[in-house]
């Protein structure tokens, strides 16, 4: 079975909607609202086409096809500079330490903190793939094909990346940290909240809330619990995040309390060990997919599994690979090891 990652296009309108209603909410940068997501591929579409290699206001949507059946698989997203056209919001956690004299004790606080701290940077996001697709291998290219994206347009992105995890939430739409905190000053419940979120920013919540630090003792105990939690779901992401040389930094979304990742892009490990190499050959080679291969600039970019040997002359690419990606002896492509 071979899968391969290109650019969305206008005609993925209807398979991007389907996957946006499979979600479970809280993927706020997959709504389900057609207009939506029209916008986005719209958008997305200005920048495949935008030609100068510089730090823009940038969003590359991808589609993973599985190419037996034609049938969209997954998606996923990079913002190239967040902030660029409104603040990007997080709280950041820290503590403040007191002490009093008369009691003789010292005191350590836990607070939140309103902070436009990681304006500028580029976000990877907006991932999903539908279950009946997460055999092994398929969630690694999904995810790390955005990375060699990144190395073979290095000039687009910034010097860190961050990765927004979807913070803790029930089946029946109940999220501890609204409750605890940004619910309390919104008559909306988070279902309510979620779904406006995702057609218009959580801009609201920053214009609404208060701008001075949070005593987190003031919170309920549920609340807190949750604070730099992702949710159940989001946990195999965070250790391939975390793999990826991503780490937690105590900066939390400001809507649902889920960790915000952070790494230096360089120091990517995707990032860091592609190579660009010409194809040696195309040939019969047996065995599991052992890098993810990429070609093609912008929207022509393209992604896939393959078996794959490398020597001084170049890769040799099994031919179900090659075909996915339509390279042959002499054209350039990118690779990792899986």
């Amino acid at each position: 079975m071979s899968f391969l990652l290109r650019p969305a296009q206008d005609s993925d309108l209807a398979a991007l909607y389907r996957i946006a209603k499979s979600t479970g909410g809280g993927f706020t940068n997959l709504p389900p609202d057609r207009p939506a997501l029209k916008a986005k591929l719209r958008r997305a579409a200005g920048c495949f086409s935008r030609q100068e290699d510089a730090p823009a206001d940038d969003l590359f949507v991808f589609i993973l096809e599985n190419t037996e059946s034609n049938r969209v698989a997954g998606t996923c997203q990079i913002f190239a500079r967040v902030g660029s056209s409104m603040p990007f919001y997080s709280y950041r956690m820290g503590t403040m330490t007191q002490h009093s004299q008369e009691l003789d004790r010292t005191f350590r606080a836990e607070l939140l903190t309103l902070c436009t701290d990681l304006d500028g940077t580029s976000e990877v996001g907006g991932l999903f793939l539908d279950a009946a697709e997460r055999s092994a291998g398929v969630g690694k290219l999904l995810a790390r094909s955005r990375y060699l994206f990144m190395a073979m347009h290095r000039a687009r992105f910034a010097d860190r990346t961050i990765a927004e995890l979807r913070g803790a939430h029930d089946d029946a739409g109940n999220s501890p940290f609204w409750d605890g905190l940004a619910g309390r000053f919104f008559e909306m419940s988070f279902v309510e909240a979620d779904e406006f979120n995702a057609r218009h920013g959580n801009q609201f919540i920053a214009d609404l809330m208060p701008k001075h630090p949070i005593y987190t003792a003031l919170l309920s105990d549920a609340a807190r619990a949750v604070m730099g939690q992702p949710h159940i779901t989001g946990r195999p992401a965070m250790r391939m995040l975390e793999q990826e040389g991503f780490s937690f930094a105590g900066y939390i979304d400001i809507f649902d309390g889920g960790p915000t990742m952070i790494a230096q892009t360089d120091q990517i490990r995707t990032i860091r060990e592609s190579r660009s190499v010409p194809v040696a050959a195309v040939g019969e080679t047996d065995g599991e997919p052992n890098h993810i291969v990429a070609c093609g600039r912008l929207a022509s970019f393209r992604a896939t599994l393959a078996h794959a040997s490398v020597t001084e002359d170049g890769i040799t690419l099994n031919h179900e690979a090659a075909r996915a990606l339509g390279v042959r002896p002499g054209d350039m492509v990118t690779y990792a090891p899986v």
